[in-house]
Order: structure tokens, then sequence, then C-alpha cells
């Protein structure tokens, strides 16, 4: 048995320690955003965050991510209350089939969590491993640009809301 954090709870996963997290998260957990496209770490359609870095759920086993902060699509917003970049991605219609999608968005939510004002060459290089076999390249280039204005607004907006106290 072992603890998994996900999204901010903790999570008993009684499964084999080399099972990889994109199982435990869709068997177990029951979350399902993170897709099985490959199983080789090969088109990203599986990437979490976990501390602050996008990894490939496909092919890291979850003994290497006890005591580690993961975190899904699903903790990243709601329907109701989508985060920065899930608003953009639905703004900028990113989306075709949508398959690739969580993945993208979840490693571009990496990117602007160390770099808030990435240039379109940077993003291009971190969503470089993913394939998208759709075409909505330039769409989701937009949608992380429109990301990054987003989360920058809604900092200011809580600099703010802090410094009226």
């Amino acid at each position: 048995m072992m603890t998994l954090k996900v999204n901010g709870r903790e999570h008993q996963v009684d499964a084999d320690p080399d099972t990889p997290l994109l199982y435990v998260l869709r068997d177990d957990i029951k979350l399902n955003a993170a897709k099985f496209g490959c199983g080789l770490g090969q088109c990203g359609s599986c990437a979490v965050i976990v501390d602050g870095k996008a990894i490939l759920s496909c092919i890291t086993p979850m003994v290497l991510l006890e005591g580690k902060q993961v975190t899904t699509l699903e903790g990243l917003g709601s329907v109701s209350e989508p985060a920065p970049i899930q608003r953009a991605f639905i703004e900028e219609q990113a989306a075709q089939c949508g398959y690739c999608i969580p993945g993208m968005m979840m490693r571009a939510q990496a990117l602007l969590l160390k770099n808030s004002k990435p240039t379109d060459a940077e993003i291009r290089a971190a969503l470089e491993q993913h394939l998208c076999r759709c075409g909505t390249h330039m769409r989701i280039l937009r949608a992380v640009r429109r990301a990054a204005r987003l989360m920058e607004a809604a900092d200011a907006s809580s600099t703010t809301n802090r410094s009226a106290q």
C-alpha cells in the first residue's frame, strides 16, 4: 500500500510499486484526463505535473512519486471555474479531437509556472514532444499565450486585493 498525493488529496493505492502512474490515476483514483496514447513516453498525452515539473505518467512508476505532489488536469480547475490554461484552450478552440490536449495543457501549465512570459520559441520547445495530428498547432500557441495573460491578470488582481486589505 502506497500513499500518493494527487490534486491536494492523499490516496491509498494498493498496486505494484512499478505500476505506471497513468494506470493508477485512471484505474485506482478514477481520474481520466491523462490519456493513454503510446505507452512509451513518445506522444505526451499522459503528461501530468509532479512538484511543478511536467512528466509522462505512462512511463513513470508510482514508487518514484511517494511524498511528491501530483497534479492532473482535474486538479487545475473545474467546469464552472476553469483554470486560466483551461479557459484559454476553450476560448481559442484549441482542441479538435482533444486527445492530446490534456497533456499539452499540463506541459503548458508547467512552463507558465516557471516562465510567465514565454516566447513562441519557448512554447514550441516545451510542447515539442507532444504529438497532435489534428493540426490545431497555431490555436494551441494562441491558447498558451492567452493563458499567460490570464495568469498575469489573476496575479495582478490578487496582489491588488492583498494590498487593499
